[in-house]
This record gives structure tokens, C-alpha cells and sequence, in this order.
């Protein structure tokens, strides 16, 4: 009498296609990270040692260096800036406003602006830097 042998089979997964698909997902997310690119003004901002990067998209007010100035990617008057504001921001109290000035911009300017900011009565305002 023969006895039939109980066979063994192993069962293994196989994760070589797994991990060619991970691996292609972060190289498709690497890449086009890189694409997203900030609006057209262009603005050469201050160095700091402390800058943070920005998070998500926040109201952003521009300052070129030759004294022009942008909110919302539009030209503005600095006489007409906080009623715009006050115009598109719905909660000054917990808003946010990011203000990025060239580094070649006159300083006057900017508190100019900063004073706009603070009549519209936005309480949460930045200026941008570059981390050196």
C-alpha cells in the first residue's frame, strides 16, 4: 500500500509589481510637484535664516521693485488696497495675508502697504522670505 505525501505548497506574494507601481506613483508625484510654479510677478525676496515655507494658498500681496503693486494677481493703488481687502477677506479676525516685496522694493512702500493691511483690519499678516 502506498501512501500519498502530503504536499506543501507555499504560498508567497509576490511584490516586485507592487513596488514597481509604488515606485512609479512617487516618481510621477516628484515630477510634477516641481511643475506648480507661482504666479507670473516676478519677485526677488529677501534671505532669512528663519523663513518658512508657505503652506497652502493664502491672499498674497506683491511689491516689485519698481513700486508696483498686486493683490490677487491684479494692479492696485495703495489707496484702494484695503478696501480690496476688505472686499475678498470674509473673516479679518482668522484670515491670513502674505506679503512679498522684491528685495530691491523701497521700504516705504511696504509699511505702506502693511498699514493697508492693518486698516482692513486683517490681525494675521506675513512677509515672505527666501531661506539662505
Amino acid at each position: 500500500m502506498e501512501f500519498e505525501r502530503k504536499r506543501y505548497e507555499h504560498t508567497h506574494i509576490n511584490i516586485a509589481p507592487l513596488v514597481d507601481v509604488i515606485f512609479q506613483l512617487l516618481l510621477f508625484f516628484m515630477l510634477t510637484s516641481h511643475l506648480i510654479q507661482e504666479p507670473g510677478i516676478k519677485v526677488h525676496l529677501p534671505e532669512s535664516k528663519t523663513a518658512d515655507s508657505p503652506r497652502e494658498e493664502i491672499k498674497t500681496i506683491f511689491i516689485t521693485k519698481d513700486r508696483r503693486i498686486y493683490f490677487m494677481e491684479k494692479t492696485i493703488d495703495i489707496n484702494t488696497l484695503s478696501t480690496q481687502i476688505k472686499s475678498l477677506i470674509k473673516d479679518p479676525e482668522h484670515d491670513f495675508v502674505r506679503i512679498k516685496a522684491d528685495r530691491e522694493a523701497d521700504v516705504g512702500i511696504l509699511v505702506s502697504v502693511i498699514d493697508e493691511v492693518r486698516i482692513a483690519g486683517i490681525k494675521n499678516y506675513s512677509i515672505v522670505t527666501e531661506r539662505k
